[in-house]
């Protein structure tokens, strides 16, 4: 399959078969990262420029870390050292950029819908590293490549997805990516935490954290986002944490080869516990190890793929 997307903007406009091409891509990119020598020249000349409204750790070092892999060049511009500052609007900053012929431009926002916008003016190829409330396609992608890798399949696993979804764009990919991928998704959470009409989606709702795990191939636990909160959503985080958090007991009473996810940061403590962080069946250093193959398959992708890569 030939892959034809100048952008990717979210998981609802790949289909299935882009998907599997994505994934299928980067389980061929893993293999880079662990050679003695990193390093490949397939991207030797393309230049990455990535743009990060918001603060990001895993994201932005793994797209840097992916780009370099592939021998292309990796800026990194952040919000308080752009001419944003001074009063610039981002399509002109994009337009500036672009000046500059940049291959492609990742970009995190805060306001949702700006990637979309932005790969309407520009002609460099926008991958969306997370976009407000709305969308985080590359986390939904390298969870289905974690968890197809763990359990062989993604169709007909039942996904619980737990915590903040209101404010959660990566609990939005995620269920799109999973049931449009054959999985049953069920979330749960503090009724304060789930929007109306997320069925909408494909998920069913449960508010008894106990009851939307049991049977579960796997928990996908969700940070508390206070920075997105307006009001206080819960009366403490020790109250939090004992109705809604992922307890040991409760990990005990789940499927014995029950997989642990969280797109981090963790708050541990709070909506996952300690011991559960770092226990056999989290897979949360799995995500962030998979995070960097399929930004480097994205990456290839966007470029052309083999019509476009270097000639080694």
């Amino acid at each position: 399959m030939r892959f034809t997307k100048k952008d990717i903007l979210d998981i609802e406009s790949l289909s299935v078969d882009e998907i599997n091409l994505i994934l299928d891509t980067a389980y061929k990119m893993k293999e880079i990262s662990i050679r003695p020598i990193k390093k490949v020249p397939t991207l030797r000349g393309k230049t990455v420029v990535l743009f990060f409204y918001e603060p990001s750790t895993r994201t932005r070092i793994s797209f840097d870390i992916a780009a370099k892999r592939l021998s292309a060049d990796s800026l990194s511009i952040a919000t308080s050292t752009s001419s944003i500052v001074k009063g610039e609007t981002l399509a002109d900053t994009a337009k500036t950029l672009e000046a500059m012929n940049p291959d492609i431009i990742v970009l995190r926002h805060s306001s949702a819908g700006t990637p979309h916008l932005l790969a309407r003016l520009v002609k460099s190829s926008i991958i969306n590293a997370g976009d407000g409330m709305h969308a985080h396609p590359t986390q939904a992608l390298l969870d289905l490549m974690t968890v197809r890798e763990k359990k062989g399949k993604i169709s007909g696993l039942r996904i619980a997805i737990i915590g903040d979804i209101s404010h959660s764009r990566v609990a939005r990919s995620n269920i799109t990516g999973f049931t449009k991928m054959g999985a049953e998704v069920v979330i749960a959470g503090p009724p304060t935490m789930i929007p109306k009409g997320i069925e909408s989606l494909g998920a069913s709702v449960s508010y008894n954290v106990d009851e939307a795990i049991c049977d579960a191939d796997v928990i996908m636990m969700l940070r508390i986002q206070k920075e997105r909160q307006k009001s206080f959503l819960f009366p403490t985080e020790r109250e939090y944490s004992k109705v809604y958090g992922l307890t040991k007991k409760r990990v005990e009473n789940a499927r014995s080869d029950v997989l642990i996810m969280h797109p981090g940061p963790v708050n541990r403590g709070v909506e996952i516990a300690y011991e559960v962080v770092d226990g056999p069946y989290s897979i949360i250093l799995d995500q962030v190890t998979n995070g960097v193959a399929v930004r480097m398959a994205l990456l290839y992708l966007v470029s052309g793929g083999a019509r476009n890569a270097g000639a080694d």
